[in-house]
């Protein structure tokens, strides 16, 4: 018998670890963890992207969670290697329970070998070439209305470009940025832009952040279609494919900006096969 789907993340948290999704999260170890600083600025760009993730390996998946800097120290990995997953999951730090519901979420069941997922393979070559590629497949899940109104939770300025080309207003919104690349307006305030927007398009950052559920609620409640882009919590973000997000584009470590080799990432809708 499948699980009763969760309507947050932590309903996703109490079901896993009472074994709804398969074996309990007790039984599952990290081996490794590791805590990456990370910055980026592709050719032509005006901004640098600075990311902090946490990784957690546990059997053949990786569990992934992007974090504001000074929220999770790097000693942190130095005695988490050999935790089961129900302590992880149970953690006081939000990034570390995201990553651990990524780890066993992605074992129990691997993007790669979901039926329903489109594999979408980024290509070798230069980072920007890779993002590129990365951005366009996010982009390949828009459907929007001309005039349609686009909260953009998470700006990154390909999508921003995206948005417009199919005819829609962006609504940017991120708490690092203040203008996108065409210098447009980048506000802080989610409500605002979800108030106003007829689809929502959303970072897995947001379920380190803790604003994941708030989205979530509201497009269900406005039945407002909602697009969410992971490299943060992949396999947490598709374990609300129809019940609120309706399309994600999941990226498993290691992420297009890790490698220069071919990679994969994963789209998913609602109602494919």
């Amino acid at each position: 018998m499948s699980p009763t789907q969760p309507q947050s993340v932590p309903e996703l948290q109490q079901a896993v670890l009472e074994g709804a999704f398969g074996p309990l999260p007790g039984e599952l170890a990290v081996t490794s963890a590791f805590w990456l600083h990370h910055t980026t600025r592709l050719a032509g760009s005006q901004v640098t992207y600075r990311n902090h993730y946490l990784l957690l390996r546990s059997g053949d998946a990786f569990g992934a969670c992007s974090f504001e800097a000074g929220e999770l120290p790097p000693d942190f990995c130095a005695e988490a290697s050999g935790h089961t997953l129900d302590t992880l999951v149970r953690h006081e730090s939000a990034p570390v329970r995201v990553a651990a519901l990524d780890a066993y979420l992605g074992r129990v069941r691997p993007h790669r070998d979901a039926a329903e997922a489109e594999t979408v393979t980024l290509p070798t070559g230069t980072p920007e070439e890779r993002a590129r590629a990365r951005d366009a497949a996010v982009a390949g899940l828009l459907d929007i209305a001309p005039g349609a109104k686009v909260a953009l939770i998470g700006v990154v300025n390909p999508l921003v470009a995206a948005i417009r080309e199919q005819g829609g207003v962006p609504l940017p919104c991120d708490f690092n940025l203040r203008t996108t690349n065409w210098g447009d307006p980048v506000t802080d305030d989610m409500d605002q832009v979800l108030d106003a927007a007829d689809a929502v398009v959303a970072t897995g950052m947001t379920l380190s952040n803790g604003s994941f559920d708030r989205i979530l609620e509201h497009c269900r409640k406005h039945a407002l279609p909602l697009v969410v882009y992971a490299q943060t919590g992949s396999a947490v973000a598709r374990a609300f494919l129809g019940a609120g997000v309706t399309a994600l584009s999941a990226e498993p470590f290691p992420f297009s900006q890790f490698s220069a080799d071919a990679t994969a990432l994963y789209r998913y809708r609602v109602g494919q096969a």
